[in-house]
């Protein structure tokens, strides 16, 4: 990892710390964009599972419509907004997406409340619902599969993992004189910083 890697990446874990210091109602929430092969955009709220020198993971449904985009197409763009930091601050992040080891996923599926990870089984992500007993139904259903025994994750259910390849981080100012910071990654590897115009 490059310096200005770390000193990103740094900068984002200090930024994190000062959310959940400052009572943002989640820190952890990032709007995800995607993109299909037909190059239609798509963005939706997601929630922060993980961050490290690696990336920042979150967890889905790959059979979703995220999930489809993102084999389709792995590439995606994130945002963070905390306005309860400092004058406000924006974190936007891009990059390349893997999906985690099975060793990973099955750990962070482990540590969810069982409710969640019975919704898991539950839930056609992103497929039409006629009506809400009916997922209730599977629910039920999902809930007597798995009475007596531990409930494994779903075998299409797991993380993503955005390689940053491009971290820009945005802190207001009175008047809109912000100030914009991107740490950029070039196709050799190299980061290089500079300033944006606000």
């Amino acid at each position: 990892m490059t310096d200005l890697h770390a000193e990103a990446l740094a900068e984002f874990s200090v930024l994190f710390d000062e959310a959940l210091a400052a009572g943002e109602p989640d820190p952890t929430a990032m709007v995800v964009a995607t993109a299909g092969l037909d190059a239609r955009p798509s963005a939706r709220t997601v929630l922060l599972k993980a961050h490290d020198a690696r990336g920042f993971v979150f967890y889905t449904h790959l059979d979703g419509r995220k999930g489809r985009e993102l084999q389709a197409n792995p590439r995606a763009a994130l945002v963070f907004h905390w306005p309860r930091v400092r004058q406000g601050v924006q974190v936007r992040i891009e990059g390349a997406v893997e999906i985690v080891n099975d060793a990973e996923a099955d750990a962070y599926f482990a540590s969810r409340p069982r409710g969640s990870q019975v919704g898991a089984w539950a839930s056609l992500q992103s497929e039409t619902l006629d009506a809400r007993a009916s997922f209730e139904q599977r629910v039920a259903q999902v809930e007597q599969t798995f009475a007596d025994r531990a409930v494994p994750r779903p075998p299409r259910w797991t993380g993503l993992r955005v390689r940053p390849e491009k971290i820009e981080f945005w802190y207001g100012a009175e008047f809109r004189l912000h100030e914009r910071q991107l740490y950029e990654c070039d196709c050799t590897g190299k980061w290089s910083k500079r300033m944006l115009y606000p």
